[in-house]
């Protein structure tokens, strides 16, 4: 794309958002901001959401990007509302052009039925006949494509709306206008050939063409890069999604960026088809999977996710008034609190960057001076020494990440955060006797494996067992499960539950703190249906009636995780939304 011309640029035309141009010789005066040539300089990995891309596009732009070794990895934009969400309406254009309409009469046999093709009808088609084609079918065709055509019109309305909110330069964004008209084109064209595989990934295509375009809008060298078709092929990792697959995956994508040479790369977080379907094996966090790809193929100094909260707090702060947030956190609390509840980081996304010893920072677009949340791989938060890096702040002389008073005594830990997870069924299944205590069990998961079911958390003894899973199946599906399972034994079903889960890497040294916990819940009035301790010890978990949730919630917030009235203040711990 051209820049704007001013007195100082205007001999001067930037390279186009698809292209990639031969860097400038050495010693030409730099006309945009770019990242550093410095070979040992460390890369930054940034990756902004849905919600950042289709909001607040200019602040990322204007406040926000730094001018050093920089990568940014974009999801698709949000739209005004959530059914206008880019991907939503990718998906919804695809399950419409999947669509049949019944067949009609052929006009030149009676009696016949003339089907109906997947043939691409090119747009200008739609007001006139193609050539030897009968009317009939071309009317059949018409109404096929009317209601997805529709969609990728709003698709591409939303985009130019965006792209006018955030690009000032008027050659710019009339290039822009027409890079978003020609991608929702060829995206019409996909749909006319059912190829929904393909269409997923627009929705990052022109959510990083918008974030190019603000940059270069704004004087910083900014390159689009689609790594949709940078996977390698199948037959070299066995079509296998092990280890070997992503690490693999990791290096085609440094290199790729890598060949932007001083210009700040803008990256698509959809990286293409991969064996057994993205969406299926990795689902919509693929975003963040790409982001961390990247960064620890590019040996990262920091993973940097932005979204619209400060970071992660003691418990929700909707929910909680009282929540704080937390500068440090271990990996292995994040990933359990993604388990139970919260919205961190998918645990597979944070083993990519955590296994290269890369931190994982996640900041406030509305608030880029903020410290946010740090996911450190070398946290030793059970430690009684404080940490020197990443800010552990000192409150009244209380060390807050590491509990040490201004006199270096130790002071009582305290648990890291609490959260709820809801939409929760109880099953229990007491055995019939008839089948002895390892039959009884196997019989259980066969029958849950069956039908895909995932058990949250689970209390077991020789004959008795009972199960916490989300309420995802459909009543129909449950009722079988049911069926099934009551060929074991005697089966009773709780609707309308929630699991309660208390998290902190010092639980596992804390005596009396689950005793706390239950005589909390108990003169609260809160009843609970099941127990379990984590397997890995920095986890309590029980599960109550969703109506008690949020008194819960409160509850062990309140008298768990808070320092008391006759100690110094400034307890902090983490929870995401």
């Amino acid at each position: 794309m051209s820049e704007p011309s001013t007195p100082s640029t205007s001999a001067v035309s930037s390279p186009s958002l698809s292209s990639i141009e031969t860097p400038p010789p050495p010693g030409t005066p730099p006309i945009l901001h770019q990242n550093t040539i410095d070979p040992d300089a460390p890369w930054l990995v940034q990756k902004y959401g849905g919600t950042s891309v289709g909001k607040f596009a200019s602040q990322i732009a204007e406040n926000i990007v730094p001018c050093n070794k920089l990568a940014i990895v974009c999801s698709a934009r949000s739209g005004s509302t959530k059914a206008l969400g880019t991907t939503n309406l990718l998906l919804l254009a695809a399950s419409e052009a999947l669509k049949r309409v019944p067949p009609t009469p052929s006009p030149q046999r009676s009696g016949t039925v003339t089907p109906f093709t997947d043939s691409p009808i090119p747009r200008s088609s739609r007001t006139g006949s193609p050539p030897d084609t009968p009317a009939a079918l071309v009317d059949q065709s018409v109404n096929s494509v009317a209601s997805f055509s529709k969609t990728v019109d709003v698709i591409c309305s939303e985009h130019i709306t965006a792209a006018h909110s955030c690009v000032r330069g008027k050659e710019l964004l009339a290039e822009l206008e027409a890079e978003i008209i020609k991608d929702c084109e060829n995206l019409r064209a996909f749909l006319y050939a059912t190829q929904v595989y393909s269409i997923v990934g627009f929705g990052e295509k022109l959510g990083c063409k918008i974030i190019a375009a603000a940059l270069r809008d704004r004087g910083i060298d900014a390159e689009y890069i689609s790594l949709e078709n940078i996977v390698p092929p199948y037959d070299e990792v066995d079509g296998s999604l092990g280890q070997d697959f992503y690490d693999r995956v990791s290096v085609a994508f440094a290199e790729r960026v890598r060949q932007c040479g001083p210009r700040v790369p803008v990256v698509t977080g959809f990286f293409g088809p991969v064996p057994g379907s993205l969406l299926r094996q990795v689902g919509r966090g693929y975003t963040d999977l790409a982001a961390a790809l990247l960064a620890a193929g590019l040996g990262a100094s920091e993973l940097q996710i932005w979204k619209e909260v400060d970071g992660i707090f003691t418990a929700d702060p909707r929910k909680v008034p009282t929540a704080r947030i937390i500068p440090v956190i271990s990996p292995e609390e994040a990933a359990e609190l993604t388990y139970y509840g919260s919205e961190v980081v998918h645990p597979f996304t944070m083993e990519q960057v955590i296994r290269k010893k890369i931190p994982i920072r996640i900041k406030n677009v509305e608030n880029p001076r903020g410290g946010g949340t740090v996911i450190d791989p070398e946290a030793d938060l059970e430690s009684e020494q404080p940490r020197s890096d990443f800010g552990g702040a000192f409150v009244d002389g209380i060390l807050t990440n590491g509990h040490i008073n201004g006199s270096g005594t130790p002071r009582q830990r305290l648990p890291t955060a609490v959260t709820i997870k809801e939409r929760i069924v109880v099953l229990n299944v007491q055995s019939n006797r008839k089948s002895v205590s390892h039959g009884f069990l196997a019989g259980i998961f066969s029958t849950l494996d069956r039908f895909g079911v995932v058990v949250d958390l689970i209390s077991t003894s020789e004959v008795f067992v009972s199960m916490a899973i989300e309420d995802v199946l459909d009543r129909k599906l449950q009722a079988r499960l049911v069926r099934d399972l009551e060929k074991i034994g005697i089966v009773s079903v709780h609707h309308d539950m929630a699991i309660l889960s208390m998290v902190g890497l010092q639980m596992r040294n804390m005596v009396g703190i689950a005793g706390r916990m239950f005589t909390t819940l108990a003169q609260g009035n809160v009843n609970i249906e099941m127990i379990s301790q984590g397997a890995n010890e920095i986890n309590i978990s029980c599960v109550l009636d969703a109506r008690d949730a949020v008194k819960a919630l409160n509850l062990i917030h309140q008298s768990c995780l808070q320092i008391k009235p006759e100690g110094p203040k400034g307890r902090v711990g983490p929870w995401l939304f």
